[in-house]
């Protein structure tokens, strides 16, 4: 799997909750907190887990998920401060990754460009329970939003509709794609390829030859989304990151150590 977890932070401020309901323990709610680093405000979402080690990992709307061990207070706090002090000196360097918490907001008449096509945004709002989408002829997204959520709400289902409409309209072409670089390097079977909305990795394979791709990566250029895919059909024959792995990658694509860098280097640019 093609994993970028990106380094950054959060920190504890609320109380843990626990709820019970017929005799059992509910799931405990995430703290919700705010962080402001460099003058840009980060949505903090910290979870609290039976794990061992602590995880920290870009989610969808612009916010940051963390999770932790369920440790002492002294020492959540001292993981705590050492994660948002890693982000305050990795964001100094590269300022560019707060782009990420830079929420899009879109209005009517918006255009949106994706792998060079050019969608223009129809939205209105309506007195309805859901939000709709539907690609009309001439790259136009028509967005029928429910009046009564909230701007935020609005915003967040907008950029998963978006993803979701623009993601299906690429489905083609993107797998013939696939199928074609997996004829000419790899010949082994597919079972499916899809798209997800995904922040965590740009792509992944599973063991019955399932393909999924974030639909993040048709912000990239083509060879950098040949990259990926190259990277995930590697893994149909090495489901690991060993040598082998590396070999087959490099053997398909060998410049592909400069895909990895304009990913790492544009990762918050993607995004719908």
């Amino acid at each position: 799997m093609l994993n970028l977890l990106n380094d950054i932070l959060g920190q504890k401020n609320a109380k843990k909750t626990r709820a019970t309901e017929g005799g059992q323990k509910a799931k405990s709610q995430p703290e919700q907190t705010v962080w402001v680093v460099h003058e840009q405000s980060i949505p903090v979402e910290i979870h609290r887990e039976k794990r061992r080690s602590w995880r920290y990992a870009f989610a969808k709307g612009g916010k940051l998920i963390v999770r932790l061990p369920k440790v002492d207070k002294a020492a959540d706090a001292k993981i705590l401060n050492d994660i948002r002090q890693a982000l305050t000196e990795r964001t100094a360097k590269k300022p560019d990754m707060l782009q990420f918490f830079d929420v899009k907001t879109y209005k009517n008449g918006d255009t949106l460009t994706v792998n060079q096509r050019v969608y223009t945004l129809k939205i209105t709002l309506e007195d309805r329970k859901s939000h709709t989408a539907k690609l009309l002829p001439n790259k136009w997204i028509e967005l029928k939003l429910a009046a009564a959520d909230t701007e935020g709400g609005r915003q967040k289902a907008v950029s998963t509709l978006l993803s979701r409409t623009i993601a299906n309209d690429h489905a083609a072409e993107f797998t013939r794609r696939v199928n074609e670089l997996n004829f000419q390097f790899f010949r082994k079977p597919i079972k499916s390829v899809n798209f997800k909305y995904n922040h965590s990795n740009w792509g992944s394979c599973s063991r019955d030859g399932n393909l999924n791709f974030s639909s993040r990566l048709l912000f990239a250029p083509d060879d950098v989304q040949d990259y990926v895919i190259i990277h995930e059909l590697a893994h149909l024959i090495e489901l690991n990151h060993s040598d082998r792995f590396w070999k087959l990658v490099s053997d398909a694509m060998p410049n592909y150590m400069e895909k990895e860098k304009w990913l790492k280097k544009n990762s918050s640019l993607c995004r719908f």
